[in-house]
């Protein structure tokens, strides 16, 4: 729904910026690109594009979603591009609005502010994807939101520089309204553009069912590709690739969003939840993962008309900090981009960083949490610690984590950990947890125990083949009915 607030503002930018005519010019060679007709893109050389874009989801952290626009900062603009090149980003993701731009006709000033963009993507060696419709439900609105479609794309149309065209953001199929309107917008967008992909994307809760519904809903007038937007279990992110790809198939897919946000997860779990989708991907043949976001928000930033502005969540889900600082996913994400490759090392096996920096997280703590101290480790400088433990019906309290290699069944996995006790007492032991594809508990292996009373440090091994059905798996570190104390330090996992 638009709040008079909106309504007023897009007047108010009206009278400031001007009208663009609907009428829509084909796009062609010209000086602004420097395409020569031989060379205009092709719809199977901008689909390639997009299936391997090291693409990155943007705003500025101080103006997100519609108040890009609104409060656009060409400089910090290209500053924030600038930094996402060199994390290897070649490719980004931008949402236009209907009601920020101008609906039904866009506002010049807006259009010129799209254009900068766009040149400004370019100038750091970056391409764009557009997503044309969000915040909008106008869908009884046909003819003039094609009109909007077509009066925004055409600039586009054969400029290389824009490799796609997503015609609304996490569209929802069971909406027979907005499932007759994208029918309608397809083939008018096809005319327009006709060498330009198409797509539509899905939210995390619609999911693969989501688009499986898309495709046949759309058998008349089919899309490019498919947009997956990811934010579940990063344990099982194979498996939910892989229903995502079957559910379309053989069109294929992107991960056009996915990660996690830090204001209720470490900045450590951010970092492994990205690793473990890239590796995902990786082994689904999905050559395209884009992260949300590029940087955290400041209070503010969101527009208050929309409900995003009340989820502290959104403000955390940055690769940077609002100082502009990385946060650990930043490198992980670095690599990913620039060397393919996601090392073990962000799961810090070695206890090297503190929990609240760590993907290791408390499982059963009123029982006695896990903790890292100084000054007793087996190599570097710290170690994880259990003292004074109890248990709970649902099991001893551990430390626990998840490896960032994708589980399939009947795969061999091997984890350790080195444990040393003083005056420990209880069971002391590491065990793998495997998971459904629906995050059911299977079964769990364990290793052998550490002797009770004072012991030096003593390898805990399980060596096991993931059981059938499985698709995520859980590293524990336990200590349970443990008077003394108990130290575990350099796990590795395979």
């Amino acid at each position: 729904m638009r709040s008079a607030r909106l309504r007023a503002a897009v007047l108010a930018s009206a009278l400031t910026l001007g009208v663009v005519s609907s009428t829509v010019v084909p796009a062609a060679a010209d000086s602004r690109t420097g395409v020569s007709a031989a060379a205009l893109p092709t719809l199977a050389g901008r689909l390639a594009a997009v299936r391997v874009a090291k693409s990155l989801n943007y705003y500025p952290s101080n103006a997100a979603w519609s108040s890009m626009w609104t409060d656009f900062d060409a400089k910090r603009i290209d500053a924030d591009l600038a930094k996402a090149a060199k994390l290897g980003a070649d490719n980004v993701r931008v949402i236009v609005f209907p009601q920020a731009f101008g609906y039904p006709k866009p506002l010049s000033g807006y259009a010129e502010r799209l254009s900068t963009f766009i040149g400004l993507a370019a100038k750091n060696g970056m391409t764009v994807k557009l997503t044309l419709f969000d915040w909008w439900d106008g869908y009884s609105e046909i003819a003039r939101s094609t009109n909007w479609a077509r009066s925004v794309l055409a600039p586009y149309a054969n400029d290389p520089r824009v490799i796609a065209v997503e015609l609304k953001n996490e569209f929802q199929p069971d909406d027979a309204g907005a499932v007759n309107w994208v029918r309608k917008l397809i083939p008018v967008v096809r005319a327009a553009a006709p060498s330009m992909p198409l797509t539509l994307s899905v939210d995390g809760q619609t999911g693969a069912p989501g688009m499986a519904k898309i495709k046949k809903a759309l058998a008349g007038t089919p899309l490019d590709y498919y947009d997956f937007h990811f934010y579940g279990s990063s344990e099982r992110a194979l498996a939910e690739i892989r229903k995502a790809q079957a559910a379309v198939a053989p069109s294929p897919i992107v991960i056009g969003e996915t990660g996690l946000s830090t204001a209720a997860d470490s900045e450590g779990e951010q970092a492994a939840f990205l690793a473990r989708v890239f590796r995902a991907a990786r082994e689904a043949g999905v050559g395209s993962v884009s992260p949300w976001t590029f940087t955290d928000f400041i209070s503010g930033a969101i527009p208050d008309h929309s409900a995003v502005s009340e989820k502290p969540a959104q403000y955390k889900f940055g690769l940077h900090h609002i100082d502009g600082s990385p946060k650990a996913a930043a490198g992980v994400v670095r690599d990913a981009w620039t060397t393919g490759a996601t090392p073990n090392s962000v799961l810090n096996l070695s206890f090297e960083a503190d929990l609240p920096d760590s993907p290791w997280r408390r499982n059963l703590p009123r029982a006695g949490g896990g903790t890292v101290a100084t000054g007793t480790a087996r190599t570097g400088k710290a170690a994880a610690r259990f003292s004074g433990t109890t248990r709970t019906p649902a099991g001893l309290p551990s430390l626990v984590t998840s490896p960032i290699t994708p589980v399939q069944a009947g795969h061999r996995w091997r984890a350790e950990a080195y444990a040393r006790g003083a005056s420990a007492t209880g069971i002391t032991e590491i065990t793998l947890s495997w998971f459904d594809a629906n995050g059911r508990w299977i079964s769990q292996h364990s290793s052998n125990r550490l002797p009770n009373g004072t012991t030096s440090w003593t390898k805990l091994a399980v060596e096991t083949v993931a059981p059938p059905g499985a698709a995520g798996v859980q590293l524990h570190l336990k200590s349970g009915d443990n008077r003394g104390t108990v130290w575990f330090d350099d796990v590795a996992v395979s």
